[in-house]
């Protein structure tokens, strides 16, 4: 069956970034804009991660929104319910100062450009442990709309994350697509290369790689940009 949908991850694929940078703006900034709301800076963090951990953990039962705001709620209770504006906030002004920790390839638009003029439909697969508000201007960071995606995971409209199996089954479900009919592009050798075992193909960008556990990558179509869209006209 031929390739009619290509989906592809955000962070590290269609918009390069640093990650330790990334992190450190990311938590430096919302810590600093909640601190003075009676929050201790290593708290907020380590709660935070548990929420993170909680949503790549979570059963499908709940969105991963409810997910973290439940641990959120579970380590600093009720009260802390009256501070999700204040998160919003910093998602809608100072979230903007994360972007110095990422830069924009061209050969990303480019390739979403070419694959829509061509009649495939293009999904982001990015990992959704972000709200909307944080998904969609790093869409614009890396210099695309997210009327250029059939869908983008957040953490609103997902109830599974990578590596899950079952994050890409509900994608393949939203969209009504076979795993044969799609391809799976991004930089995480765990998280996006894991698709191959739904039958998705896949093909690893590797200008920000991720191998945490060293694996062997000759097996994967990889490379760069070039590579990619060398890749991509092929299908």
């Amino acid at each position: 069956m031929k390739i009619t949908t290509v989906l592809f991850d955000l962070d590290g694929t269609l918009l390069p970034l640093d990650q330790d940078a990334f992190m450190k703006l990311y938590f430096g900034g919302l810590t600093a804009g909640l601190v003075p709301f009676g929050y201790d800076p290593k708290a907020l963090v380590d709660a935070i991660w548990a929420g993170t951990a909680d949503m790549v953990r979570n059963d499908g039962s709940k969105s991963n929104e409810q997910v973290f705001w439940d641990r959120f709620v579970a380590i600093f209770g009720e009260k802390s319910l009256a501070d999700v504006p204040r998160f919003e906030a910093y998602y809608q002004t100072d979230f903007d100062n994360v972007r110095a920790a990422c830069s924009q390839a061209p050969a990303a638009k480019e390739i979403v450009k070419d694959l829509q003029a061509r009649g495939k439909r293009v999904v982001l697969a990015t990992n959704p442990l972000f709200p909307a508000i944080a998904t969609e201007k790093r869409i614009a960071w890396a210099g695309l709309s997210p009327d250029d995606f059939l869908l983008y995971t957040t953490y609103e409209n997902s109830r599974h994350c990578k590596p899950n199996l079952d994050y890409y089954r509900d994608i393949l479900r939203e969209i009504d697509a076979e795993p044969s009919e799609c391809l799976m592009v991004g930089n995480d050798v765990d998280e996006d290369m894991i698709a191959s075992t739904l039958g998705m193909q896949v093909f690893l960008l590797t200008d920000c790689l991720l191998n945490r556990h060293d694996l062997p990558i000759s097996h994967y179509p990889h490379g760069n940009f070039s590579e990619l869209a060398e890749f991509l006209r092929g299908i």
